[in-house]
């Protein structure tokens, strides 16, 4: 199995905030953690479904 590469936002402060991070995932997907707990839970999302939840951000839709 391929480690996977996270990404934390460049918006992040590096504070101990509320921080993501992002993985791509073999095939298409993208894996979400909490970055103060790297260790912790993973959730994955299609392709499909991550690119309808950055869009609906990007629009303001989701507050």
């Amino acid at each position: 199995m391929t480690p996977l590469i996270w990404h934390k936002s460049s918006y992040s402060n590096g504070a101990g905030g509320n921080c993501v991070e992002v993985a791509g995932l073999a095939g298409e997907g993208t894996a979400v953690r909490d970055s103060k707990d790297p260790g912790g839970p993973v959730v994955g999302f299609s392709g499909g479904a991550w690119r309808d939840f950055v869009a609906a951000v990007r629009s303001g839709r989701l507050g």
